[in-house]
C-alpha cells in the first residue's frame, strides 16, 4: 500500500549524449521533422521499463507502433518503486531506457539529479486532467505523461450501509450509535499523514504555499489555524473511542483492514489499491467521494499521478514522445483500465460508461476533483515522518493538537535548512 509519496527546483536538464546505444539503439534527434517520421530520424528501437505484470497493454501498443512507423519498442517489466534507482545507475552506463514510470511526487528530486528531461510537446498535455497536469510540473516545465491516478475515497459494505453518508456529521453519528455493540461506523489510518492530510487541507492547512504555480518550501501550513482544527477533528475520534487504539502505526492497515473484511467496521478510507483484496474477502463493497467536513469543505485528499517520463540520457526523445502520446490516448489508456482496473486521468474518460459504471473509478473520478497532488519538490521528503510523530502524539492523547503541530514544523524547517546547507 502507498502512504507516500507540484513545483521549484532544476532548470535545464542534463543530456548525456554518446553513451546511448543500448538506450534504444538510436542517433541524436536534434533535427527533427513533424511527426518525428523520418527514416534518417529513426532509432533502431527504444526501450521502455513497465511496471511488473502490467505491461500487456503497453507491449500491443509497442507492436501496433512499430508496424506503423518502423520502429521496434521494447518494453521492459521493472518494479516502478525500484525504477528511481535502476535509472540513476543504469543510464550513465548507457544501459537504461528512454522511458521510466514514477510516482509524480518523485519528480522533483529525479530531475534535480539530472537523471530526466522535460518533455517539449507539453501541448499534447491538454488531453489529461488539470489536476494530473499540474501533478507532472515542476520548475516551470512538464515532466512526463500521466498514466493512472490515486487518491483515498470512502469504501463501505452494502450489507451494512444501504449507501454512502454525505458528511463526516454522519459517519460521525453512525460510530457513535454502533460503538455499544463493538462496530465501527469508520475507520481510517489518520496517524499517517498520506490519509490525514485530506482533514488538515480541508480545514485550512497547507504543506507548502503555492504561489505562481510553484510551490515555497519556505513557507509551510501545517500549524496554522485551520491545520490545528483538523489535528483536533481527528485526536476527537480516537478520543471518543470510535477509533480502535489499534489502529495506529506500522500494523494499523492490517487491524483496518481486518475489521472492515469481518464486517466490524461500516466503512474505511483507502484508496483504489485495496479494491481486490477486499472483493476478494467477499465484501460487498460500495465507493465514493469522501464526505464532507463539518465545516461544509470537502476532505482534501492527496492525489498520486503514475507517470511515464523521459531519461535524460535518451537520444530519442522525440520518437519516446510520440510513442508516449500513442500509449495514453483515450483509447489505449481505456484499455489498459479494463485490464488493470487503474485509472486513467485523461479528460475525456470521466464521462465514458466503462469509467461511470465501476463505482470505485468514478468515486475516484469525483474525489480527484477535491485532491491536491502530492508535492513534488524534494523537500517533501522532511514532511512525513515529522508529520507522522505529530499525529501519534495527539491520536494517543500524549500531546495537544497546536504544540503536536509547531513541533512538527519546527522538525520539518530545520531538516530542509539542513539538506539545503
Amino acid at each position: 500500500m502507498k502512504m507516500k509519496k507540484m513545483v521549484a527546483g532544476l532548470s535545464t536538464a542534463v543530456f548525456a549524449f554518446g553513451a546511448l546505444a543500448a538506450c534504444g539503439g538510436g542517433t541524436d534527434n536534434g533535427s527533427s521533422n513533424e511527426g518525428g517520421s523520418s527514416s534518417e530520424n529513426k532509432p533502431e528501437k527504444i526501450v521502455v521499463w513497465e511496471d511488473i505484470e502490467k505491461s500487456e497493454t503497453t507491449k500491443e501498443v509497442a507492436k501496433a507502433f512499430e508496424e506503423e512507423h518502423g520502429v521496434k519498442v521494447e518494453v521492459v517489466e521493472v518494479q516502478m518503486t525500484d525504477q528511481k534507482d535502476k535509472l540513476a545507475l543504469d543510464g550513465p552506463a548507457g544501459k537504461g531506457p528512454d522511458i521510466v514510470l514514477v510516482p509524480h511526487d518523485q519528480i522533483g528530486t529525479i530531475a534535480d539529479q539530472g537523471h530526466l528531461a522535460p518533455i517539449a510537446d507539453e501541448g499534447s498535455l491538454d488531453a489529461f486532467t488539470d489536476a494530473a497536469k499540474s501533478a507532472v510540473m515542476y520548475d516551470g516545465q512538464a515532466y512526463g505523461y500521466p498514466k493512472s491516478v490515486e487518491t483515498p475515497i470512502l469504501m463501505y459494505n452494502k450489507d451494512l450501509m444501504a449507501e454512502a453518508p454525505a458528511s463526516m456529521d454522519d459517519l460521525y453519528k453512525l460510530s457513535n450509535d454502533v460503538k455499544a455493540d463493538g462496530q465501527y461506523g469508520f475507520l481510517a489510518l489518520w496517524d499517517n499523514f498520506y490519509f490525514a492530510h485530506g482533514v488538515v487541507a480541508g480545514f485550512g492547512g497547507y504543506v507548502f504555499k503555492e504561489d505562481g504555480g510553484a510551490l515555497d518550501p519556505a513557507d509551510i501550513g501545517l500549524n496554522n489555524e485551520g491545520a490545528v482544527e483538523g489535528f483536533e477533528y481527528i485526536g476527537k475520534w480516537y478520543e471518543e473511542g470510535l477509533f480502535p487504539k489499534g489502529l495506529i502505526g506500522e500494523s494499523g492497515g492490517q487491524a483496518m483492514d481486518q475489521l472492515f473484511t469481518e464486517k466490524k467496521a461500516h466503512s474505511v478510507m483507502n484508496g483504489p489499491w485495496a479494491v481486490a483484496g477486499y472483493t476478494d474477502a467477499g465484501v460487498n463493497l460500495g465507493a465514493a467521494p469522501m464526505p464532507t467536513l463539518p465545516n461544509g469543505e470537502p476532505i482534501k485528499t492527496f492525489m498520486g499521478v503514475k507517470t511515464y517520463a523521459l531519461s535524460a540520457y535518451t537520444e530519442n526523445q522525440e520518437w519516446a514522445e510520440m510513442f508516449l502520446q500513442e500509449l495514453t490516448n483515450e483509447e489505449n489508456a481505456l484499455a489498459m483500465f479494463e485490464a488493470y482496473n487503474e485509472i486513467p486521468p485523461v479528460a475525456a474518460l470521466e464521462s465514458n460508461e466503462t469509467i461511470t459504471s465501476n463505482e470505485v473509478a468514478k468515486a475516484v473520478f469525483d474525489q480527484a476533483t477535491n485532491a491536491i497532488p502530492m508535492p513534488n519538490i524534494p523537500e517533501m521528503g522532511q514532511v512525513w515522518e515529522p508529520m507522522a510523530q505529530a499525529l501519534q502524539l495527539v491520536a494517543t492523547g500524549k500531546q495537544d493538537a497546536q504544540k503536536s503541530a509547531d513541533d512538527a514544523v519546527k522538525v520539518i524547517e530545520q531538516q530542509i535548512q539542513a539538506n539545503n546547507q
